[in-house]
């Protein structure tokens, strides 16, 4: 594994995708913010849960890229088409299994069955993450798809 490749693209590619989720909330285009969903998680401060959700959001980036980089390796090949399916199976994941299971780990989010109380007061995402817009899927899997072609673009393939 070349490890600052995946560093690097990692970061890269995190950035990317959280500037086209942040600026499609910008621009009306979906309700979500991933980063303010994750600090939320660990603070009740909203002001605060953007800036650890926006440094969570940058580490779990990273995490994933190293598990792009290992699916690289193994097929012993890199590019923008593979990087762009794992992105698009990623963004999959996000919208469908992932995103409906946030009320349950989340200490301040209501869920699909239960409506709010003095201490969970945030809107649950949904299937697709639906609650938070029409337009929401397409944003989330056009960012992921970024992501992973900037990480099958320009991650460089360790060499033996």
């Amino acid at each position: 594994m070349n490890f600052w490749s995946a560093v690097l693209w990692g970061f890269v590619g995190t950035i990317v995708l959280t500037t086209i989720m942040s600026g499609s909330q910008g621009l009306g285009l979906t309700r979500m913010s991933l980063p303010f969903l994750i600090g939320t998680i660990v603070t009740p401060n909203r002001d605060r849960a953007m800036l650890f959700g926006t440094l969570i959001h940058l580490l779990d980036g990273w995490l994933f890229a190293f598990l792009y980089v290992a699916a690289f390796e193994s097929w012993h090949r890199s590019n923008w088409a593979l990087g762009g399916g794992i992105g698009l199976l990623h963004g999959a994941v996000v919208l469908i299994v992932a995103m409906p299971l946030v009320p349950a780990v989340h200490p301040r989010m209501v869920s699909e069955h239960s409506g709010p109380t003095p201490n969970r007061q945030l809107q649950p995402p949904g299937f697709l993450a639906l609650h938070y817009g029409r337009r929401t899927p397409l944003v989330t899997m056009l960012a992921h798809l970024t992501y992973g072609i900037i990480l099958g673009s320009f991650y460089h393939l360790a060499h033996p």
